[in-house]
């Protein structure tokens, strides 16, 4: 072969149609089977960002990135890149449009320079989730004849003794594919690895709200090889709730009711609970830090319970494992779920802090703190807005503990502007490419849809420069 891609989500796909339309041949390995196969893209909303002024989305990926600054090619590979990816997908005989809710809402991050360039959110059909791009981009890979092999794991590269340049991989059964011109490497994230997660996030046994493939295979290939690595502490993630018997999770919206605290494992209030917030970061004491960031117990009363479910089914928000691919609906005033153990119930504060193992009196005292907070209209410790106030009177009593719940990490093998993996002094490793969450562009904050736009703009890279490479 003259490519090898690693993984079929969004920049796995892009990776080998770039490739195989510059002319050469292609495989695709994806560690799933096909029931499974494209990782979180699969059950992603499916759309990306788009905007029409490379300059101005410049300006605003270099703010996102605050002091963790990128360099300048592959700012300008992207900021170009992402202009390109609408018409792209529309190459693909499918029709593209904006999705109504995120083309009103504007750039989650108004107050950054070049926020004005954030287009909204494009999908195919201007239609979020439901797995319709991947649909989209498994049906691309077979029009084109692209040989696609399900459940074959990759685990680790060939290199050329001599120069140390990647020459192709070894799969889990032992098999042995040649890459002539290079590997591409688009596995994913490691959220689902315990291990990686706990070493570079801090976190424990928290839950995926994805594919639970992602389990960093790319990422240690790479290091194998000598890759340096970027981003590792960055991630995105959200307020989850966990089946016990399942790694996967189910995102906690809260719709109904604002009638909800966070307090940590001492019973303490610690954040703002709904201060605005992008896709994973928020503005909090004149900082972009991660939100949620660490565990928490997430209480609420039984107004709260009764106003409504809260966690969307698919006709809310078509998106994650649980949702799309288990096809669980949500129960309509939680009790399902509160009956199964994922929620724990007390008739009184007491009861509550003793079925969490919080301590009864600190609990306590952070929802009558809250409470007063409510009726003073002013939250003086955490400044949440007074539209949110609203106050944990009505027992019984509820709590969950989210993890939080991991959506992806960003960190993997650094690469540059031509989705080549680097070494630590920057010498590229010859024939290996990386695209996708095994290797975001981001270092730290990011917007609706940046996600998927990266994927395909260094996936189409990286396959299109791979099969051009001259050996």
């Amino acid at each position: 072969m003259d490519v090898v891609v690693v993984g079929m989500g969004a920049a796995g796909c892009a990776a080998a149609l770039a490739a195989h339309d510059a002319g050469a041949r292609v495989v695709v390995l994806e560690k799933s089977g096909a029931e499974e196969a494209g990782g979180n893209t699969r059950v992603s909303g499916g759309g990306w960002f788009h905007h029409d002024d490379p300059e101005r989305a410049a300006v605003y990926l270099r703010a996102l990135c605050g002091d963790r600054a990128l360099p300048e090619p592959v700012v300008e590979a992207w900021s170009h890149g992402t202009r390109q990816v609408s018409a792209w997908v529309s190459s693909l005989g499918v029709d593209v449009g904006p999705h109504g809710h995120y083309n009103s809402a504007g750039a989650e991050y108004p107050e950054l320079p070049g926020s004005d360039c954030y287009g909204g959110l494009h999908c195919v059909e201007g239609i979020l989730g439901h797995g319709r791009l991947f649909a989209v981009l498994e049906k691309a890979l077979r029009d084109r004849g692209i040989d696609v092999r399900y459940e074959t794991p990759a685990t680790r590269l060939t290199t050329d003794s001599a120069t140390g340049s990647v020459t192709g991989v070894v799969t889990a059964g032992g098999g042995r594919i040649t890459a002539r011109r290079g590997v591409v490497l688009a596995t994913g994230g490691f959220e689902g690895d315990p291990e990686l997660v706990r070493t570079h996030l801090g976190l424990e046994d928290v839950p995926v709200w994805g594919s639970t493939a992602a389990t960093g295979d790319g990422l240690r290939m790479a290091q194998e090889v000598g890759a340096d690595l970027w981003h590792m502490d960055n991630m995105m993630a959200v307020n989850g709730i966990t089946d016990p018997a399942s790694r996967h999770g189910y995102f906690a919206m809260f719709v109904h009711s604002r009638a909800v605290i966070w307090v940590d494992e001492t019973g303490q209030r610690f954040v703002d609970e709904f201060v605005p917030s992008g896709h994973g970061q928020a503005l909090i004491d004149g900082r972009y830090v991660l939100h949620p960031h660490r565990p928490m117990w997430v209480v609420f009363d039984e107004n709260t319970r009764s106003a409504g479910p809260i966690s969307g089914s698919a006709d809310v928000l078509p998106v994650g494992w649980n949702v799309l691919m288990n096809g669980y609906r949500w129960s309509a005033d939680n009790m399902a779920e509160i009956d199964a153990g994922w929620i724990q119930r007390g008739d009184t504060l007491e009861e509550l802090a003793a079925a969490t193992g919080l301590p009864a009196d600190a609990l306590a005292e952070s929802v009558s703190a809250y409470n007063a907070a409510c009726a003073a209209g002013v939250d003086e410790r955490f400044g949440r807005s007074a539209a949110t106030l609203a106050p944990l009177l009505e027992p019984p009593f509820y709590a969950y503990r989210s993890g939080p719940m991991l959506a992806w990490t960003n960190g993997g093998p650094r690469r540059d502007e031509h989705a080549r993996v680097l070494t630590a002094d920057g010498t590229v490793i010859e024939g290996l490419y990386a695209a996708g969450t095994v290797s975001s562009t981001f270092s730290w904050a990011k917007d609706g849809g940046f996600h998927i736009a990266d994927a395909f703009v260094f996936g189409r890279i990286a396959g299109e420069h791979a099969a051009r490479r001259v050996i």
